[in-house]
């Protein structure tokens, strides 16, 4: 029974990776007209996603063996981890916000370390570093492209969408999306069936096989909103920008995956976006509503991946009832906290809006 239960929480985190990589991938595609309907985007994604699958092995080793000692995980762990990472991805599936599931697996996996004093120090130190070199790389990347590439149409308008070179950028941005889909396969086909090689119940091979084709299906069925997001509520790419984009993140992205380093896809293909709007619009591009809820949501979830999964275990596994009590208070201390905050900040500015500014 656990065993099934375990197969069935890391297919469906599966199709929710699928969910969240469709935006990471196709979203400057969609997003600049490239691609114009949206399940045409997510069924490209999907095919991508399953071929890059397939080329996953490393990283899913690095999550099944590389993050906590061997002989740690049982069945029952597993579900604890995959729970913890599945519901913090869900909610932001549901949310339409590009996560990153790396973030949300490592986080949950730290959690299990944690809880039993076993992680594997070195091996995380340079997953966290590449954590924060890969989406540092693209925003700069991005900044950069983004200042030729605006430099370029402004001096050869063909090269925009309504120049005689259309339909050759066109191609070269669904190409360059299905890289970037393929790559998303590569690296986070890992984060649901790593912790099953990890415990023994798959070998790499068939793990990366059946992880590949429900992360195909989770793109289809559920990644529409978090596409919209991506694609049209950042910034509007033109076709030269979305290509950028994809073949930064791609290319980042395969390369962490070579040497088996879980990296965060979404993340890097948003700051590729964040850095082609900077280069436009300038830094008031990150006063938009949509960038800050995103980084918000990057920093508190592999968080809360990590409290639910070292939360979960002392219920269920340590019955270390006390450390779950003050776990708990701590968090609703802080959420009150911080709820607190939102709701003084709001009057505030509804009283700045009443004086007149004053």
């Amino acid at each position: 029974m656990l065993v099934a239960v375990a197969f069935i929480i890391a297919l469906f985190f599966a199709m929710n990776i699928g969910a969240s990589g469709t935006a990471a991938s196709m979203g400057p595609a969609y997003g600049s007209g490239a691609i114009p309907k949206k399940r045409t985007a997510m069924i490209l994604v999907s095919i991508f996603a399953l071929l890059g699958a397939l080329s996953g092995g490393e990283v899913v080793r690095t999550i099944g063996n590389g993050i906590i000692s061997p002989g740690v995980l049982d069945v029952e762990i597993v579900i604890i981890i995959l729970a913890a990472a599945c519901l913090t991805l869900f909610f932001a599936n549901v949310l339409g916000i590009p996560l990153s599931t790396s973030e949300v697996v490592v986080g949950a996996i730290i959690g299990a370390g944690i809880a039993y004093q076993a992680l594997l120090f070195d091996q995380l130190l340079i997953i966290i570093a590449f954590w924060l070199i890969t989406p540092i790389t693209a925003f700069l990347l991005g900044l950069v492209l983004g200042k030729w590439i605006r430099y370029a149409e402004n001096r050869w308008k063909e090269l925009t969408e309504l120049g005689k070179w259309k339909k050759p950028l066109a191609f070269l941005l669904i190409a360059a999306g299905c890289i970037e889909a393929y790559a998303a396969g590569m690296n986070n086909v890992a984060n649901a069936v790593g912790p099953l090689v990890g415990v023994g119940l798959l070998d790499v091979t068939t793990a990366v096989l059946i992880g590949g084709l429900f992360v195909s299906l989770g793109a289809v069925l559920l990644g529409g909103r978090v596409l919209e997001t991506n694609g049209k509520k950042i910034t509007r790419l033109s076709l030269l920008q979305g290509s950028a984009v994809s073949l930064t993140g791609g290319s980042l992205v395969i390369t962490a995956s070579i040497f088996g380093l879980p990296v965060p896809l979404t993340q890097i293909t948003t700051s590729a976006i964040v850095g082609i709007g900077t280069a436009d619009k300038g830094f008031q591009m990150w006063q938009q509503s949509i960038v800050k809820q995103i980084i918000k949501v990057w920093v508190v979830s592999p968080v809360i991946s990590l409290v639910l999964s070292y939360g979960l275990i002392l219920l269920f596994k340590t019955t270390d009832y006390y450390t779950l009590f003050v776990i708990l208070s701590v968090f609703i201390a802080t959420a009150g906290v911080y709820s607190l905050y939102l709701s003084t900040r709001a009057e505030r500015r509804s009283t700045y809006d009443e004086g007149g500014g004053i």
